[in-house]
């Protein structure tokens, strides 16, 4: 991994100054093309499963895996990634059996960690030196002036990528959710979709996700000590931030809704989002959803997790808000 991220970086250089060559006054003069679509919500409470329905109404868009992991030139570079190189990438995450691939919605938190900005991600990295960026959770202790920088780098990666769809964007990292009061601020007329899962089945898969990422990304060997700390740390720290905030976004522009549902009954929880937070017509993409219940989301299932009595305890009461608010008490 070392030795391809160098030899990677000279490239990466090289093709990002094409692209401003090519590219700058349509990035400099460049809007989104209608207000975007937050998805937040913890990782593991469905987010993604979320995301890759609704970019299946193609009158919308999103940032895609391949414009994350090279959102300096994918302007000028995607198309041979996308028709040369699929062979880099397996065929499904191997946290939760999801199709991957270059075209796959993807994190934008990924694209700013790469842009250099600060990220919580970077603890991936090196996950035996710990957190990092924690205060990038909420914004609670970042300087105003750098968190303009940050809203700025993430503006102008939308821009590129409406640039490259010419759509309106489906955005989804769960690190947005405790940053909802200044995306709000940033993107006056943004709309969120906050989805929530059962504490006890978030939790072990939450720890599964970082123990694959840090096995199979990281530049150590991980040891993986703190992580069940870790994990119970970042939801309540962004959680703190999203319940002071969400009372200030208007009831039309967020709805809840559950992992539990969506999964049950995908065509009605996706009626009632696009219903309440008035997106589109959602009898044009109603087929396209049952057909994708038909075929694919009767086969799928979910990882098994087992949680032991120590973590339970712990969860229910460092996460206990989170339990009362959302509906998952024992």
């Amino acid at each position: 991994m070392l030795i391809g991220i160098s030899l990677a970086t000279p490239a990466n250089t090289v093709m990002a100054i094409i692209q401003r060559a090519i590219f700058r006054r349509r990035l400099r003069e460049g809007e989104l093309h209608g207000p975007p679509v937050f998805i937040i919500g913890h990782w593991r409470s469905g987010t993604t499963l979320l995301h890759e329905l609704l970019v299946r109404d193609e009158r919308f868009s999103s940032p895609s895996t391949y414009q994350c992991f090279a959102p300096h030139h994918f302007l000028i570079s995607q198309w041979f990634f996308r028709r040369f190189a699929t062979w880099l990438l397996p065929g499904k995450r191997p946290m939760d059996n999801m199709a991957a691939g270059w075209d796959r919605p993807q994190e934008d938190e990924f694209a700013l960690m790469n842009l250099g900005l600060p990220s919580p991600y970077r603890r991936i990295a090196f996950p035996n030196e710990g957190p990092v960026d924690m205060d990038y959770f909420d914004f609670q202790n970042v300087p105003e002036n750098d968190v303009k920088v940050w809203l700025k780098a993430l503006r102008q990666f939308l821009v590129a990528v409406g640039v490259s769809t010419g759509r309106p964007l489906i955005i989804k990292s769960p690190t947005h959710t405790g940053r909802i009061a200044a995306l709000a601020q940033e993107f006056p007329d943004a709309k969120f979709i906050h989805i929530t899962r059962d504490p006890r089945e978030l939790f072990p898969s939450t720890v599964r996700l970082w123990k694959g990422l840090n096995d199979g990304q990281s530049l150590q060997v991980p040891n993986n000590e703190g992580l069940q700390q870790y994990v119970i740390d970042c939801l309540a720290q962004m959680y703190r931030a999203f319940h002071r905030d969400r009372d200030k976004i208007p009831a039309n522009r967020l709805i809840d809704i559950r992992y539990e549902d969506l999964t049950s009954d995908p065509v009605a929880t996706l009626e009632r989002v696009y219903h309440d937070l008035h997106l589109t017509d959602f009898d044009s993409v109603r087929p396209i959803i049952q057909e994708w219940v038909e075929n694919e989301h009767r086969g799928y299932q979910t990882n098994s997790h087992d949680l032991d009595t120590n973590d339970k305890e712990s969860i229910e009461t460092a996460w206990r808000d989170y339990f009362e608010r959302y509906g998952y008490g024992s």
